[in-house]
């Protein structure tokens, strides 16, 4: 192989890295703008709160792979704690990137065999299941009650915002599974169809 053939490869694979990372970089910060705009749901406690942040890391993610996926998460969580810093002790901001690599990397995986709409479509039905069942595990073994230890915000209390909206909520299962299940539900829905919707119109820019 050729002096040449090797620094043409080179500097390909060095003009391919920073195109990655340039729009990694530009998701992360369009994905963190829109977490700026969340709300609560009627169906969950007041500090769960939805936004359409994985929209931008679905596309990203459907364009560039899980990789991608995974770090246009983390930039937007890093990019949310420097400019705005924790009310939940870092706790809230780690269960946003994990909850969200739960949906959109097996979304993204799944697209990246086949892409086309229909895998798109299957994929982010498994992202978003996969994604409500690991809310449900991750916040009854560990988000929860990380929560409690480090906020010193006391259990009973966060049973007690769940029960004032099911009043059969009376421990931390059936909170999780009456509040944090239909919450990620709906999101995953919601994040779906707006990524179905958006794909295609935002994709041709991303692969240039």
């Amino acid at each position: 192989m050729s002096e040449n053939t090797i620094n043409n490869r080179i500097h390909v694979r060095n003009n391919v890295s920073v195109d990655f990372l340039t729009k990694v970089a530009i998701l992360g910060a369009v994905s963190f703008i829109i977490m700026m705009f969340e709300f609560p749901l009627p169906v969950a406690p007041s500090f769960y709160k939805i936004d359409f942040s994985e929209v931008a890391v679905l596309i990203g993610g459907f364009a560039l792979g899980p990789v991608a996926a995974v770090c246009i998460e983390a930039l937007k969580v890093t990019l949310n704690l420097i400019f705005h810093g924790t009310t939940t002790m870092g706790v809230g901001e780690f269960a946003n990137f994990l909850i969200g690599c739960a949906m959109c990397v097996p979304a993204t995986l799944m697209y990246q065999k086949v892409k086309n709409k229909a895998s798109a479509i299957k994929g982010l039905v498994i992202g978003t299941l996969c994604m409500t069942f690991a809310g449900i595990v991750l916040n009854y073994f560990l988000l929860i009650p990380a929560y409690v230890m480090i906020a010193h915000f006391p259990m009973d209390a966060i049973i007690k915002m769940g029960n004032e909206i099911y009043p059969f909520v009376n421990g931390k299962l059936s909170l999780v599974l009456a509040c944090v299940t239909p919450f990620n539900l709906i999101k995953g829905v919601a994040v779906s169809v707006l990524t179905v919707l958006l794909y295609k119109h935002v994709s041709p820019i991303l692969h240039r």
